[in-house]
């Protein structure tokens, strides 16, 4: 019996995960759709497997992610996910993730990832192995290969709108801290404002470019 924290920010897909990972024999030991939440219930809880989806609204798994291994935590994370951009499935290994799914794939091939991550090996899905031959050509391409996971963990909040103080409180650090991490990644990236900066991650797939433009529509529409 392996003992999995679920994050996921649709409840319908943890309750399917619930009852699919306990007929397995395994312990759902908690679940979130925030971030924040989880790393503190990771802290308490100490499962052996966390079960991580990247899209979580608002926020965006690659921020647990860095938080996982700047503490050291000794939970394995399995990403299970839609996001079949090579370039998360690097980030994701870069990272520490010990396996990468895709939703959608057969049940059997996420409990072989989870096993896989408990006797400490990785496991791709099926639908996976391709992308990652395309891995290895990703740290030249790309220059956010040149960030640090605490950079990359605000450079995500920065781009989906979040202000110094709001990526203070969650990461808890201080306004100034952010301030100062924000100006040295933009440095390192060569950008000027958060304008560029957003191009960039856009043209990278940081983030999707339908969904920020839905977010710039909606705020548009609240001016």
């Amino acid at each position: 019996m392996t003992r999995i924290y679920l994050v996921d920010d649709h409840q319908i897909m943890r309750e399917g995960l619930r009852a699919l990972l306990e007929a397995k024999g395994h312990k759902v030991v908690g679940e979130s759709a925030d971030p924040t939440e989880a790393l503190a219930d990771l802290l308490r809880l100490r499962p052996e497997v966390l079960l991580l989806d990247l899209n979580l609204g608002e926020r965006s798994g690659f921020e647990l992610l860095a938080e996982v291994q700047r503490r050291h935590l000794p939970t394995r994370c399995v990403v299970l996910t839609m996001s079949a951009q090579p370039r998360h499935v690097a980030e994701a290994l870069r990272m520490g993730a010990s396996g990468y799914v895709l939703k959608g794939s057969p049940g059997s091939d996420l409990i072989c990832a989870i096993d896989a991550a408990v006797h400490g090996k990785k496991h791709l899905g099926a639908d996976v192995a391709d992308l990652a031959l395309q891995v290895f050509t990703l740290k030249d391409e790309d220059p956010l290969s040149t960030l640090s996971p605490r950079e990359q963990q605000i450079i995500i909040m920065v781009v989906k709108g979040a202000s110094s103080s709001q990526i203070g409180s969650q990461l808890h650090l201080s306004p100034k801290t952010v301030a100062t991490y924000r100006s040295r990644l933009m440095a390192k990236l060569g950008v000027s404002d958060v304008p560029a900066l957003v191009r960039l991650a856009v043209r990278h797939k940081l983030i999707d470019a339908e969904e920020f433009a839905s977010r710039s529509r909606r705020a548009s529409d609240g001016q």
